[in-house]
């Protein structure tokens, strides 16, 4: 009893210390883990269990940013998008999939933030703004080059567009050995 006890006194101490900006960073995890999952799954599987469901797996990345928890969100997250185009045979909408994309890519940066930041930690609210801020740059830039490209791919009607594809291995040619130079620089 006097362990239980010592427990509860340790977990009151750690709430009493919780800082704000972890804490709002942890809740967008939340949101955007939520969010992603809600316009991934088709609304005809979203039932008040699997709802709970979702909200359990939203909270596990918020809680656990440096463990497998993340992964696993997205991969729930691809699964209900798999779920609605595969299991309900509805056409991806362009929409959906840049939604859910960029949800995912927030709550994956987000997460990487959390994972450095102590549950106790003074932010200042300047570095969170400038990560959010590199953040929506490149879901902004990605979303342009996506929707640029389904429109190319769009071009050909039904025969399809050898320019688009060609542009499109081309991007990921040089996105490759953007990454790679960048991986040397360092």
């Amino acid at each position: 009893m006097a362990a239980l006890h010592e427990r509860a006194r340790a977990v009151r101490f750690l709430v009493g210390r919780i800082s704000l900006v972890p804490l709002l960073i942890r809740g967008g995890i939340f949101l955007t883990v939520l969010l992603g999952a809600l316009v991934a799954y088709p609304a005809e599987a979203i039932t008040p269990r699997s709802l709970l469901a979702l909200t359990v797996v939203a909270v596990l990345p918020a809680a656990g940013p440096r463990r497998t928890w993340p992964t696993f969100a997205a991969l729930v997250v691809v699964g209900g998008w798999l779920l609605a185009t595969v299991g309900y045979d509805r056409p991806p909408a362009l929409w959906r999939l840049v939604a859910v994309a960029a949800l995912l890519y927030l709550a994956h940066t987000l997460c990487a933030l959390a994972a450095l930041l102590p549950y106790d930690g003074v932010v200042d609210p300047d570095l969170v703004l400038r990560w959010l801020g590199r953040a929506g740059g490149v879901v902004l830039a990605s979303a342009v080059v996506g929707i640029v490209l389904a429109w190319l791919g769009g071009v050909g009607g039904d025969r399809g567009f050898q320019a688009a594809t060609v542009a499109g291995l081309l991007v990921a040619v040089a996105l490759s050995a953007l990454l790679g130079w960048l991986l040397r620089r360092r």
